[in-house]
């Protein structure tokens, strides 16, 4: 009997914190620059870990960075 009480009552408290939950959605359309808008300064390493800047990519008509997020990470 002690033991179906104990379930009964972690089951309640389960059900209860589970309604409690709320996900936030986050609009990541509105992250980062928005198209149009210009780069900020950066430096990183690319993938041979040589780093790069802003000004290192920029060509005689100026640069596209594009990038690309999978869809689920």
């Amino acid at each position: 009997m002690k033991s179906f009480v104990l379930a009964i009552i972690a089951a309640a408290s389960a059900s209860v914190l589970t309604a409690q939950t709320t996900v936030q959605k986050i609009d990541v359309s509105k992250l980062g620059p928005q198209p149009g808008e210009r780069v900020p300064d950066f430096s990183l390493k690319d993938q041979n870990r040589k780093l790069r800047t802003l000004q290192s990519v920029m060509g005689p008509k100026g640069a596209m960075i594009v990038f690309i997020r999978s869809a689920d990470w």
